[in-house]
């Protein structure tokens, strides 16, 4: 799969206000934007190449914004996958993100808070790529490693370091709303009641215990 061309974004929406809204702000700041008003064009796409970011609506005509995360396989894709959604979409963004969208960009989006999102999250991924930071994290044997995401392993990686879900958002591009989220799913998965039980979890083996 070719890398990243970290000046196109993808925008898929079935509301053609939307789409032009959102390309309207990204090309002023210099980014190339391509549109989509359903899903099957943007799947042929987004094989075809990798854009520096892919901005995806919940509920999109034919193929869902879901289907179409789990068509890209977006845990491993290699760049993020924001979804879109209303305030009444909830439980559906929370489903999304387990099926690899890194964040999500509420409606009605302040169009300021929606490019200064989308830069974080570009210029995060630019310099770091998605999979180098969880590489210690994934590298250890502890007990329910195998069902986390690479997401889920990059936010825990923050949080036995110490960090805040305000400074893992920010170190990883995303919103402390999004790490909380996150941080519920890893606990759940690993068993843990607090940060203190993730760290021991996470080390014992590695420290023979």
């Amino acid at each position: 799969m070719p890398n990243p061309l970290t000046g196109e974004i993808f925008v898929a929406d079935d509301d053609p206000s939307v789409r032009d809204l959102l390309s309207s702000i990204f090309t002023v700041e210099g980014y190339q934007v391509t549109g989509f008003g359903e899903g099957a064009s943007l799947l042929s796409a987004a094989r075809a190449r990798v854009p520096a970011c892919i901005l995806l609506d919940v509920n999109m005509p034919g193929r869902s914004g879901l289907e179409i995360l789990k068509e890209l396989n977006a845990h491993d894709y290699p760049c993020p996958i924001l979804i879109i959604s209303g305030k009444r979409d909830v439980a559906m963004v929370v489903d999304a993100m387990r099926h690899g969208a890194l964040d999500f960009i509420e409606k009605p989006f302040n169009l300021d808070t929606v490019m200064g999102r989308v830069r974080e999250i570009v210029e995060s991924s630019a310099r770091h790529g998605e999979t180098r930071t969880a590489s210690d994290i994934l590298t250890l044997p502890f007990r329910g490693r195998d069902a986390l995401t690479r997401r889920e392993c990059e936010v825990l990686a923050r949080i036995v370091a110490g960090a805040s879900n305000k400074e893992a958002g920010r170190n990883l591009g995303i919103s402390s709303r999004t790490v909380e989220v996150h941080r519920a799913r890893i606990m759940e998965k690993l068993g843990a009641r607090n940060a203190a039980d993730l760290v021991r979890i996470v080390f014992s083996q590695d420290r023979g215990h």
